[in-house]
Order: C-alpha cells, then sequence, then structure tokens
C-alpha cells in the first residue's frame, strides 16, 4: 500500500492486504483447529515448507496469518509472528535463539517479568549482562566473543530511561549482532525502528497496539535487516527457506509450535481492530502525558517527575531526535512525607490498576507491586524509589484527569 498516512494505512490494512472474502472488510475468525487436504501430498508439502498452507491452528490460521501481516506492513518488516502474550513473544524468541554458552547484553532497565527471565537463561547456562542502554560506550565494553544479541526497550518503564537506539543499532550491526528491541512503549506511530537498525521487534500486543484493556497478546517481527547468514544457531532443517526467514522459521517452529504459546483467532480480530486507531489513540495520550508532566512538574507536593518530554530529562533531546512524541506513562515521586497510597485512593477518575496502553489513565505504586519481588537493592540501581508512582496516561479530556490529579493531591 503505498497510502502516505499511518492511520489511513492501517484502518484499510485488513481490507486490502488480506483480502477477506465477501467483500468483509475484516478478515474471518478461522476458529477451526485442524486443516483438511483432499491429496496427502499437499499436505506432507505444507509440513515441510514447500507449500503455502495451514496445517494445525497452533502454528498458524488465516485469522493469525492477517494479523501478522498487518504488524510486518506497519514495521516495515519482512515477517511477523505472534503469540498469546507479550512475555510468551519474549521467552520464546530468547530461547529459540540463544543456545548454552552463548552470551546477550540486556538492558539494566528492563521491566520486571523480562529482568526476572535473565535468572532463568542463566539457569540454562546463557551469560547475561546487564547494561546500562543509555551510555552506547557501556553496551560495546560489554561485548564478548561468544556474544549473541543485544536486547533492550525503547522507553524503560518505570523510569523512562531511553536506550540510544541508533547508536546501539550501528553497533550491533558493526559487530554482526542480533539487535533485539521491545517496542511495547513506542510503536511504529512515534518510532520507527527499522531505521534505528533493530533486526527483530518483540514485545506486547495487549497495550498500545490493541489499545482498550480487552485482550493479550505479543508479537516478534523481522525487520529484514540482519543477515541470517552471520547467525551461528539456526537449524540446518530450517535453511531450506529464504535467508531472511531463518530467524522468524525457527522462532515458530521451535517456539510457537514446539512451546505452544499460540494466539487464538478471536484475540487476533481484537488486536487487528484495535490496530485501526493506534495512531489517533497515541496521539491523544502522549500529548496528555505531556500537559499532565508539565502540570505535576510545577505542583509543591510532588518532589520529581520522570517523563522523556520534560526538559530536565537526562535523555529528552535523544528523545526529540528519536520519537515523533514522547510516550503516554511517566512517573513521579511526591515529596518526602507523603502518602503515595493516601494520595491514590483520593482518586477519582484514574483506576488503580496493572497495565498500560489503555484508553483510561492507570495508576499504581511500583516499589509495592510490579517491581516488589526484586527487593530493594536492585530497585535501587534501576532509580525505583520507595514511595514512586507509575501512571499510563490514556485519551480521557485533559482537563479531567488535571482536576482529578488537582483534588488528590490537595486531598493530602
Amino acid at each position: 500500500m503505498d497510502f502516505k498516512g499511518f492511520t489511513t494505512r492501517l484502518v484499510h490494512a485488513d481490507r486490502l492486504l488480506n483480502k477477506p472474502e465477501d467483500g468483509a472488510v475484516h478478515q474471518a475468525t478461522t476458529n477451526s483447529v485442524l486443516f483438511e487436504y483432499q491429496q496427502v501430498e499437499d499436505l506432507v508439502d505444507v509440513f515441510q515448507g514447500r507449500q503455502n498452507g495451514h496445517a494445525y491452528s497452533r502454528q498458524s490460521s488465516g485469522s493469525i496469518n492477517a494479523l501478522q501481516n498487518m504488524l510486518a506492513a506497519m514495521e516495515g518488516g519482512v515477517a511477523a509472528l505472534t503469540f498469546a502474550t507479550g512475555m510468551a513473544a519474549i521467552t520464546t524468541t530468547l530461547l529459540t535463539l540463544l543456545r548454552q554458552g552463548d552470551h546477550l547484553i540486556l538492558s539494566q532497565f528492563l521491566f520486571g517479568n523480562t529482568n526476572s527471565f535473565a535468572n532463568t537463561l542463566r539457569g540454562l547456562g546463557i551469560d547475561v549482562s546487564l547494561v546500562d542502554v543509555t551510555d552506547v560506550k557501556q553496551v560495546e565494553a560489554a561485548i564478548q566473543d561468544n556474544t549473541k544479541a543485544v536486547y533492550l526497550e525503547t522507553i524503560a518503564n518505570p523510569v523512562t530511561q531511553v536506550a540510544d537506539l541508533q547508536a546501539i543499532g550501528t553497533l550491533c550491526e558493526q559487530h554482526k549482532l542480533v539487535y533485539m528491541v521491545d517496542n511495547t512503549m513506542t510503536p511504529a506511530y512515534l518510532f520507527d525502528a527499522k531505521a534505528a537498525k533493530a533486526s527483530l521487534l518483540v514485545g506486547s500486543l495487549t497495550k498500545y497496539i490493541a489499545g482498550h484493556g480487552n485482550v493479550l497478546g505479543g508479537a516478534v517481527i523481522d525487520t529484514g535487516l540482519y543477515d541470517w547468514q552471520q547467525f551461528s544457531n539456526i537449524n540446518p532443517a530450517f535453511k531450506s527457506q529464504p535467508v531472511e526467514m531463518w530467524g522468524i522459521t525457527q522462532i515458530k517452529k521451535k517456539g510457537l509450535r514446539d512451546m505452544g504459546g499460540c494466539l487464538t483467532p478471536d484475540s487476533a480480530h481484537l488486536i487487528s481492530v484495535g490496530m485501526e486507531t493506534l495512531g489517533l489513540r497515541m496521539e491523544k495520550c502522549c500529548n496528555n502525558a505531556l500537559k499532565l508532566a508539565t502540570f505535576l512538574a510545577s505542583h509543591d507536593k510532588v518532589d520529581k517527575v520522570y517523563y522523556p518530554g520534560l526538559s530536565d530529562h537526562p535523555q529528552h533531546q535523544l528523545s526529540r531526535q528519536l520519537f515523533k512524541y514522547y510516550g503516554g506513562i511517566l512517573s513521579v515521586d511526591l515529596k518526602p512525607g507523603l502518602d503515595c497510597f493516601a494520595f491514590l485512593n483520593k482518586l477519582k477518575l484514574v483506576l488503580n490498576a496493572t497495565h498500560l496502553g489503555d484508553t483510561r489513565t492507570l495508576a499504581i505504586p511500583v516499589a509495592d507491586t510490579i517491581y516488589y519481588e526484586m527487593g530493594a537493592e536492585q530497585r535501587s540501581r534501576m532509580a525505583i524509589s520507595d514511595n514512586m508512582i507509575r501512571f499510563s496516561v490514556g485519551i480521557e479530556d485533559i482537563e479531567d484527569v488535571v482536576d482529578d490529579f488537582k483534588q488528590a493531591l490537595d486531598a493530602i
């Protein structure tokens, strides 16, 4: 599709890319688990990759392929795979590409669940280094002879550190490393990950892509930039495919097929419909987040605001270069002595909930919930204070959101 507008492309993607039957504008939901072939030779050819088709819905179906086509087109990739959750996409990708004795560089600011998974990898004999990805020199210093990949998030949750994405992409290209970018916080409307030389985009569809808090999903997208001939861990059985498909084929066969974290057809449909308004929602929530961050930064009961759109953010200038807008999450520390629980309990419009990327504005006390298991020492290394509150800003009218914050702050 050669339409110029991002939203135009997404609104018409299902209709034009997938060409649903009977003039439908959405691909039909395929709920069949099995697929019949009149000639058994055709079934064999599908199994062995000589013919396109579906063998079993854990691996593919019309509904799943339709969403994957849309995701790949949105990010300018060669192929995409969808999973039941973002964590399923992350874990299966890492487990299928890495082997015992390999080395992986991870951002030290990774979200709690992904950070926790680093210990699982270590238990399997994969060496993991956690580094400050806001500084490309620290990433470079961590590279070893057995390093296979670098994995990071664009904007960290909850302290909003921004990775030096372009410089790290160039570094990975020079060292022939797979550059894995978790783009959950900054989907294509905000950030062109392919332009930053990302090899694989991995993350959650639950958040901004689907956008309405009603469906779980995850994805990995191959941008087509990485030469998989450089990657020593590809199973020879998958090399019958074109080179650009080697990586995604291995993830599909050894991850999606063998580990089984597949997306349901109904979920694929909900995600594809949610995608249509991605640009509209992202623009509204990002504008709202900047206005809310600006208000909170000037409030006498707020000690610090963490948001890349503020001029005092350490990576503000970098964010201006990388992103169309500064994202929809922000965090705050209240002034010492103020009870963050009391503040949260006074909010009337904002929801106390563990999620982000929703149409509604959400709040959560970080240290006592999503980062509780890490312990105080590791939270300190990640710059997470004991009274930090994270907000995922929604698409409400910003005057209502600010008024809710005003009354809650006045009440403590």
